[in-house]
């Protein structure tokens, strides 16, 4: 992962929305469906949306359409990615 993709997604992990989000995910066997999330989150659509497309712009997690409903899931690539990044930080 290259520093620009590395600050991209701290700034995202930086949300305690965001967290929560993930966290729930994690949380519900690794998917999320949407209309689930303003169980978790309590804040308007719009801003559920706008925590969400970050997530997704960060490759954070991947979205799939089962019939009408959208879920969620983690993308474990990108998430050890960011930490081998962290990692190679340390002295």
């Amino acid at each position: 992962m290259n520093a620009k993709k590395a600050e991209k997604v701290a700034k995202a992990l930086a949300d305690p929305n965001r967290l929560l989000i993930l966290r729930e995910i994690k949380k519900q066997k690794d998917c999320l469906y949407c209309a689930d999330i303003p169980d978790v989150v309590n804040l308007a659509q719009p801003s559920i949306c706008h925590h969400v497309k970050q997530l997704l712009d960060t490759d954070l997690i991947h979205s799939e359409k089962e019939g009408r409903n959208l879920k969620y899931s983690l993308n474990d690539e990108v998430i050890d990615e960011f930490i081998t990044f962290l990692e190679g930080l340390k002295k």
